[in-house]
């Protein structure tokens, strides 16, 4: 087995839209396709005794061992692999179950589908999972724990933290997008001017001067003594004459901390004579110069947890330890405790594995005992100085049992130190009485606290802490996204994008927009290129100033990584036509319509699908769809417009050279298409089609017709605002057009302009792409030879697996079966082929560039309309 090509989509894509996080693994079975598994000799047996857990998947057959059963009668080694890649990152604590395999076009080549948690995991079990499926078919040794140690290796190096994770969870039960920011825990929610970031649990609206005083320990606790808080008594020092100076002051047992410390590093707890206090001084001071000294409090450690100034939560930690039954040592002890199934590698499970370390040695030194020694029957030894779940320690919720006037000074302390997000530890007997009367105190003060022991505790209900938080950030009525737009199809989708955004823009929005030419905000150009992919959605969705999102969409970034984009509200489908046919797997319009598609089914349930009625194969799907559909036509008397005008639903249609919108009987005209410049006059046809989806779009979006037309017309086309569409430079005796047309359809097209323009020499610049069907060359030669007098062809910078001579020869077919007897020379070069084309230009000559290189052909032109300009004025 060879595999091709492994790669993680991470939005909606053409395997699922709900499932967004899939591996997609495109996978040759060589010699293994003649192969099922029941033609593999004892197959069966050694993945059922590798693989036992197995037995848990259903597959097709629907029932417990399903895929056992599938193994036994036969199955391909892509299926197989399927669910290896799957199991195995189950066993590594990522429960995952959604899987497809299937066959591309190439026989024994298949795409092994499967869900991912964290993405380098399930890059990895992918690879994992073909070595396992090889080792089995020839019988071989493979190391599964090594397997799943190193999947959980991955998960915990790359996965959201507990606290950061439930809180992303919520949001998505609410359906708030988000976008992690970067490989740490800092997190988008929502999009564009409605974000909010948060890391771990310090969120965008916590006050970096409450985090300063809580990181402050020393400055925390004279901030609460004032508020009158109850505090431990100490002293902040520098050296051993402070320590002393302290003891004497406030007696044994103490406590010795970093100023700056967290997570309980560098504590030393229970502190009881002047060896232990040095050597707590000495490993304080690892952490911070600065060491506070302080009266040890008797009783249990409490976390309280304060969201929004409001108590949310309590537990009472325990640090980890262990319970002695007379028989097994300590070290026997810690292996069965953390056998027990709650407790898992990393923040995995509800308990953290116990860890041996030099905290461990030296608590188990001051009692005397080592990890040899057998603790006697109920005997109860603690192993580490602070009860951190991070350590191994427990929790248990207490929050039903805490008393009104812990919660009064809980809430109190929440705004005394100015924590959005307040976890406040503290030492007392119990929490049912007030601190005054059980004689306990405030320990500490922490921005940041961990969550994990409230969401799972030990023992006691689980709270849903991050509710809390979601609901800070977002309150009832405010809005977490913006409106998008999205704009897919095979022609149009440029211009229609840009249009869109011209009269969202005109309307008094920021808009953002992706196009095949670059990232925009507000017609500033932050980045060039082919910008339809999710990456630059999400670059528009990210920028806090964008108050609107219209994103081209592509077929190459849906097949490469998915959608950028949770949800849109308007999902505009130009038309689907024969391009990039054979390649990805997709090799009909029936595969390409599937890719479109992605974009229209990821519209809201109330939102809208925007639609060609005049294109075949997007009405197709049109019945198959979870939202609203309006649809838009050249034609007033297509039949699916007068079907959907006798409903009484929208449309948009050219009638009467007018551009209508149309509700059941009634017709609303945005305006004569011929005033609107995109649409040369209304002799580009191709043009009003993208008129009519751009202004349905928004039509639908709310925004009233005046304006729209309005915006329409202040759309001036040129190079500098739509390079490469129907750009038209105009010379003293001659005229040159330049687009970005590069496929039949396109071509057509521009050949449907070109009949009602008056020339007396039509002459072509054209080109074939190299990853097209021979079909698509020829058909684009012969459209040429229809619509120009003379031709040259040039060749593509990048001729992606062809050579010259090969384009060129399909394209010169295609130009001799025109049926016209058209003149046609080779030019290699775009440049020198567009500077020969203006050489041979007459009186009243019309050159049209089909270039594929927009801006050197438009920066070429430019310079010889400069050039004649110099030329007259010198005149």
């Amino acid at each position: 087995m060879k595999i091709e090509k492994i790669q993680a989509l991470s939005g909606s894509n053409i395997w699922s839209i709900r499932r967004k996080k899939l591996i997609q693994m495109r996978l040759d079975l060589e010699e293994l396709e003649n192969y099922p598994t029941n033609k593999i000799e004892g197959f069966r047996e050694r993945i059922e005794k590798f693989l036992p857990s197995l037995i848990t998947h259903r597959c097709s057959e629907g029932v417990e061992g399903g895929f056992f059963h599938r193994v036994e009668t036969g199955t391909w080694m892509g299926h197989v692999i399927e669910h290896i890649a799957l199991e195995i990152q189950t066993l590594a604590g990522m429960d995952v179950g959604f899987g497809r395999t299937r066959e591309t076009k190439t026989p024994g080549v298949y795409n092994v589908v499967f869900n991912y948690i964290e993405e380098n995991a399930g890059i990895y079990a992918a690879e994992e999972a073909v070595k396992i499926a090889m080792a089995l078919v020839e019988d071989q040794e493979y190391d599964l724990n090594d397997c799943i140690k190193k999947l959980k290796e991955i998960r915990e190096s790359v996965r959201l933290g507990p606290s950061t994770g439930s809180i992303v969870e919520e949001a998505v039960s609410r359906k708030i997008p988000w976008i992690r920011l970067g490989t740490n825990s800092l997190v988008q929610l929502g999009y564009g001017v409605n974000q909010q970031r948060f890391q771990a649990t310090i969120t965008g609206k916590t006050s970096s001067i409450a985090v300063d005083i809580a990181c402050n320990k020393g400055l925390t606790k004279r901030m609460l003594h004032d508020a009158a808080i109850p505090v431990p008594i100490g002293d902040l020092i520098t050296d051993e004459i402070g320590l002393e100076n302290a003891i004497n002051k406030i007696n044994y047992p103490i406590v010795i901390k970093p100023l700056d410390g967290n997570h309980g590093k560098g504590s030393s707890i229970n502190v009881n004579n002047w060896e232990a206090a040095k050597i707590g001084l000495e490993y304080a001071q690892q952490y911070s110069k600065k060491v506070i000294v302080e009266k040890y409090i008797t009783g249990y450690d409490f976390r309280v947890l304060v969201i929004n100034n409001k108590m949310v939560a309590a537990a009472r930690r325990v640090p980890a330890h262990i319970i002695g039954d007379g028989q097994l040592t300590i070290q026997q002890l810690i292996n069965k405790e953390n056998q027990d199934p709650r407790r898992g590698y990393g923040h995995e499970n509800v308990l953290t594995e116990i860890e041996v370390d030099k905290d461990t040695l030296e608590l188990l030194e001051k009692l005397q005992y080592n990890l040899e020694t057998i603790p006697q029957k109920g005997e109860v030894v603690y192993l580490k100085s602070t009860a951190n779940l991070s350590t191994g320690g427990t929790s248990i919720d207490v929050t039903d049992m805490i008393h009104p006037e812990n919660i009064t000074m809980a809430e109190r302390i929440s705004k005394i130190i100015g924590l959005d997000v307040c976890g406040i530890d503290i030492m007392a007997e119990n929490l049912t009485q007030p601190l005054k009367e059980s004689g306990g105190a405030i320990i500490e003060v922490n921005a940041a606290p961990g969550f994990r022991m409230h969401l799972a505790p030990s023992e006691g209900l689980p709270r849903n802490v991050a509710a809390p938080v979601v609901d800070m950030l977002y309150p009832p009525g405010r809005p977490f996204t913006i409106p998008i737009i999205a704009v897919t199809g095979t022609n149009g989708k440029t211009t229609t994008t840009r249009l869109i955004a011209h009269i969202v823009k005109s309307n008094g929005y920021r808009v953002g927009f992706t196009t095949s030419d670059g990232i925009y905000i507000q017609n500033t150009m932050l980045s060039k290129g082919d910008t339809t992919g999710p990456l630059s959605a999400e670059f528009i969705l990210k920028d806090p100033t964008v108050e609107f999102a219209v994103l081209e969409t592509a077929r190459g970034g849906i097949l490469r990584s998915g959608l950028g984009f949770s949800q849109c509200d308007i999902g505009v489908l130009t038309n689907i036509e024969e391009d990039h046919l054979g390649m990805n797997d997709i090799h009909s319009l029936k595969d390409l319509t599937r890719v479109k598609r992605v974009v229209l089914d990821s519209v809201k349930k109330n939102g809208w699908s925007v639609m060609n009625a005049d294109n075949v194969s997007s009405m197709k799907i049109i019945n198959d769809l979870d939202c609203n559909v309006a649809i838009f036509s050249m034609d007033e008397n297509n039949p699916y417009i007068k079907r959907f005008s006798k409903e009484g639903k929208i449309v948009c249609v050219y009638e009467e050279g007018f551009v209508t919108i149309k509700k059941g009987d009634w017709k609303i005209r945005i305006g004569k298409a011929k005033d609107f410049p995109i649409t040369m006059e209304g002799k580009a046809r191709f043009m009003i089609e993208n008129v009519l989806a751009a202004s349905l779009a928004c039509y639908l979006n709310g925004f009233g017709i005046e304006d729209i037309s309005n915006s329409l017309r202040t759309f001036i086309p040129s190079a500098q605002l739509t390079p490469g569409r129907l750009n038209i430079f105009k010379f003293k005796n001659f005229k040159v057009l330049i687009d970005f047309a590069h496929n039949p359809s396109g071509y057509e097209a521009i050949e449907d302009y070109l009949k009602n323009i008056e020339s007396n020499k039509k002459i072509g610049i054209i080109s074939g792409v190299g990853d097209r069907r021979d079909h698509d060359i020829r058909e684009c030669g012969k459209i040429a030879g229809r619509m120009f007098d003379y031709i040259i062809i040039r060749n593509e910078k990048h001729l992606r697996g062809r050579t010259e001579e090969d384009i060129n020869g399909l394209l010169m077919e295609g130009i001799q079966s025109s049926g016209r007897n058209v003149s046609y020379e080779i030019i290699p070069k775009e440049i020198e082929a567009l500077k020969h084309a203006i050489s041979m230009a007459e009186e009243g000559t019309f050159i049209t560039a089909l270039s594929d290189v927009i801006s050197n052909a438009i920066d070429l032109v430019q310079e010889y309309q400069a050039k004649e300009l110099q030329e007259d004025i010198k005149v």
